[in-house]
């Protein structure tokens, strides 16, 4: 990696950690499934016009269809949805240490379901010492706290498996030959076909009060900046950097979610949640592998 591809992995961790700060000043006025349709409908606004500008091809065929749906549900619909949820019970920093465990799932899964994802020692033992990072920012107080706290870290544990399970169905759309970027459009706009319905349902916004100036800014910026240009910068370190150096940007994420948090919006993260982030850290460098080896 250049410098060129290290500035924006830096900028794609600020953008997607970013995120959480988005959410937790959106949830101060608005119910998560709005915030959740709300995203989605300008992130896939914004990304089709990218599609439409650069005249990248759309396959509109059965498989591919399918397969844009599933990716719809499993990477956007519902992960977005159970991190917005959760983050109205949780501080958005313990939010973002949460969701960051998405490598360990992922390489514990695809140890299982892929022929050429070895489950190697280092692998295995990178994901049992970030599993214990994870007990440690969970913390034992939590168990004996309101249920509510509870069900909102097992929403972003959730949301973080929803993300290993999508990384692994995604490796499908290369042999079809679709454009990443495609597949990024594709799949917030399923989502957004599947949630604005269910949205204007239970939530009915037209209900609810005008939110505020920083309310509505802070949804745009969670479509515009953390989706829509999140997506597009991704590819780009995937293309510039390859696979494996863009999850770098799993170490990244959490960082600008709990200084923003603690900074902005005045949340309090305990000793026990930033030694759990070391351990999470730990463990993701020994699923990374190169580190080890090297020493």
């Amino acid at each position: 990696m250049d410098l060129r591809d290290w500035l924006m992995l830096a900028l794609l961790g600020g953008i997607w950690g970013s995120s959480f700060f988005f959410i937790g000043v959106a949830v101060t006025e608005l119910p998560p499934l709005t915030i959740v349709a709300a995203r989605v409908v300008l992130a896939g606004a914004a990304l089709w016009c990218v599609v439409m500008a650069a005249k990248i091809p759309v396959p509109r065929s059965g498989e591919a269809l399918k397969a844009y749906a599933v990716m719809g549900l499993i990477n956007n619909a519902v992960p977005f949805t159970l991190i917005i949820w959760a983050q109205t019970h949780i501080a958005s920093g313990l939010a973002g240490i949460l969701v960051a465990t998405t490598p360990l799932f992922g390489v514990v899964l695809a140890g299982l379901t892929l022929s050429d994802e070895r489950m190697t020692a280092l692998r295995l033992g990178g994901a049992g010492i970030g599993f214990a990072g994870v007990v440690l920012v969970i913390g034992v107080e939590a168990l004996h706290g309101a249920v509510g706290q509870l069900v909102a870290i097992a929403a972003c544990l959730t949301a973080a498996f929803c993300f290993a399970v999508s990384g692994i169905f995604g490796r499908r759309f290369a042999p079809l030959g679709i454009n990443p970027l495609v597949v990024a459009t594709a799949q917030v706009t399923t989502s957004s076909i599947l949630l604005v319905p269910i949205a204007l349902i239970i939530d009915q916004p037209w209900t609810l009060a005008a939110p505020g100036v920083g309310v509505m800014a802070a949804v745009v910026a969670l479509a515009i900046g953390s989706t829509a240009f999140g997506f597009i910068l991704y590819f780009r370190v995937l293309a510039s950097a390859g696979a494996t150096n863009a999850l770098l940007v799993n170490y990244l994420v959490p960082i600008p979610a709990i200084v923003l948090g603690v900074s902005v919006l005045g949340e309090t993260m305990k000793g026990t949640h930033f030694a759990g982030f070391a351990l999470l850290v730990l463990g993701l460098s020994a699923v990374d592998g190169r580190l080890w080896k090297r020493q």
